[in-house]
Parts: C-alpha cells; sequence; structure tokens
C-alpha cells in the first residue's frame, strides 16, 4: 500500500486520469450543447461505438491513427444527422429514439466486428506528443500535464472554446433561447429547427470522436467497447450544470476514479471481490451524482419536448 503513495506512482495515476477522462470530456460537451439547445440524447454510447469501430477498422486497414480519428468524425456527424431527422423533423419522442440509436449502435458494431475482424487486433493507437520544452523542464508538472496525446490537448482546449461559444455568440444565445422557450425564440426570428439541427450534429460528432478516441487510445475494439462511458457523459452534463467547466470538472474526477481503481489493482493493493466492487465505483459516483445534483439544479426548460409552430 506504502509503494502507491510514493510521487511516482500519484504522477502516473493522475496523468491517466487525464487521459482517462478524454472520452468523457469529449461526449459530455457535445451533449451539453445539444441539451442546452433542449435536445435529449439518450444515444450517446450508441455513437460512442459506432466512433469506435470506424476509427480502430480504419486505422486497422490503413495504418493511420489520424485517419481514424477523421472517420470517428465523419460517422458521428452523419449519425447526428439521423438523429436530427428523427427528433427535429419527425418529432419523435426523445428518451426512446435515443435509446433506439444506442441498442442500434451496440448491436451493428458488433455484427461488423465479427464480420469485419473477427477476433481483436491490435492496432497502433494514439501516442503521446510531449509538449515541447513545457513536458522536458517543469518537472513533476510537466509530466503530469504535457505529455498526452494531442487529442488530449484539443479536448481540453475545447472547453473554453465550447464555452465562449454558448455565452458569448450569437449561435450560443440563439441555443439558450431556444433550449428554454423555443416558441418565444421562434417569434423573434430564430430558426429553431435549424439551432437544434446544428447542436444535434455538434453534438453527436463529439460523441463520434470520443469513441475514437477511447478505441485508438486502447488500440483494440472489442463489443461493448465503450461499457457505458455514453451514459456516464450524460450524467456530467448534470453535474457540471450544463457548464462546460463543471463538465471538466466531472470528466476528470471520473478519469481519475478509474485510474486509481486500476493503479490499486496493479499494485495489487485490492484483488478478488474487492477488485470487482472497486470497478463498480464511477457507476456508484455517477447514481450519487444524479441523486444529489438533481435535487438543486434546474435542467432546460423546454429540455425533451419536440418544437413545434403555433398556427
Amino acid at each position: 500500500m506504502n509503494d502507491f503513495f510514493t510521487a511516482s506512482i500519484i504522477i502516473a495515476t493522475l496523468a491517466s486520469g487525464i487521459r482517462l477522462a478524454v472520452p468523457f470530456l469529449l461526449a459530455a460537451l457535445g451533449e451539453a450543447v445539444g441539451q442546452r439547445a433542449g435536445v435529449l440524447n439518450l444515444g450517446v454510447e450508441g455513437v460512442m461505438l459506432i466512433g469506435a469501430f470506424a476509427a480502430y477498422y480504419t486505422a486497422l486497414e490503413s495504418g493511420s491513427a489520424a485517419f481514424g480519428l477523421f472517420m470517428g468524425l465523419v460517422v458521428g456527424m452523419a449519425m447526428g444527422f439521423i438523429y436530427a431527422l428523427i427528433t427535429v423533423v419527425m418529432h419523435a419522442e426523445q428518451g426512446i429514439s435515443g435509446i433506439g440509436i444506442y441498442l442500434f449502435g451496440l448491436g451493428f458494431t458488433d455484427l461488423l466486428f465479427q464480420k469485419q475482424v473477427g477476433t481483436p487486433k491490435p492496432i497502433s493507437g494514439l501516442q503521446a506528443k510531449p509538449f515541447g520544452w513545457l513536458a522536458d523542464d517543469t518537472g513533476r508538472a510537466g509530466e503530469l500535464l504535457f505529455n498526452h496525446t494531442v487529442l488530449t490537448y484539443v479536448a481540453f482546449l475545447l472547453v473554453p472554446l465550447v464555452y465562449f461559444l454558448i455565452t458569448r455568440t450569437t449561435f450560443g444565445l440563439n441555443v439558450r433561447a431556444v433550449g428554454e422557450n423555443p416558441q418565444a425564440a421562434d417569434t423573434l426570428g430564430v430558426n429553431v429547427n435549424r439551432i437544434r439541427t446544428v447542436a444535434i450534429v455538434f453534438g453527436n460528432t463529439m460523441a463520434g470522436l470520443a469513441g475514437a478516441a477511447l478505441a485508438l487510445e486502447i488500440g483494440i475494439f472489442q463489443q461493448n467497447l465503450t461499457a457505458g462511458r455514453g451514459f456516464i457523459a450524460i450524467a456530467l452534463v448534470y453535474f457540471g450544470a450544463w457548464r462546460p467547466v463543471g463538465v471538466m470538472a466531472g470528466s476528470l474526477l471520473f478519469g481519475i476514479v478509474s485510474a486509481t481503481v486500476l493503479q490499486l489493482q496493479v499494485q495489487d493493493v485490492i484483488s478478488g471481490s474487492v477488485s470487482s466492487i472497486a470497478n463498480m465505483a464511477p457507476a456508484v459516483l455517477t447514481v450519487i451524482v444524479l441523486v444529489v445534483v438533481s435535487r438543486r439544479i434546474g435542467q432546460p426548460a423546454a429540455l425533451t419536448r419536440p418544437f413545434t409552430r403555433d398556427g
């Protein structure tokens, strides 16, 4: 147990937690924008799975992790247009539609994996890119903060960018208006369906990228690779009160909890049935967060409500 509290192990665990937070952060940022526009997407997990398989298979066939990331983005965007068609154009119930997307992603990726790959084959995933002199000259801080993949830096850079988008731009103002009172926004000339469609496509693109990040970080694909991460990302939106900084804090919390459990298992501090119970820590934390946060924070007023123009 004492070995776990050495500086090198703690730094390694925290650095691993940052990497593990990336899929949560990407998916939750996208979902936060979608929910601010009044659209709940319970299919995040399914889109992540499709993005993960697209990235993995592309990297497997082409040998390029960058091309794999691009394909994760493309399929996420495509799923966004499909979900927008279902919920915005056809006015389908968002909760049921999202579950349908999840089940489709789960079954479709398993089918594709069995037919196109068969058995798990490792790929060359994303490689850490030390951030110049900062990684070498800042000691422990450099090892912790500046020795990650490019996508990790991009994910955390997106936090202020999404904050600026939502709070300081006309588009962000329209997103918030549509999520609170779409009828009032419509009377002021805001195209509600267009704003919601853009928000949905952005959210699903981020979910596809999150799945790609997961597959390329692990370097392999298997059935149900995401293992509930998409649903945790949705919970993190509530944890962060629909704010990018709050979402980032929640993502880091879950990433560090997961990394700590893994490190304790590697150090043989916990094993057997205790190890199995510890693996449930992120899920238990999700439930606790939802119970506590749901009592003190109000969601966007028009969340899950389809828009129809009066008259």
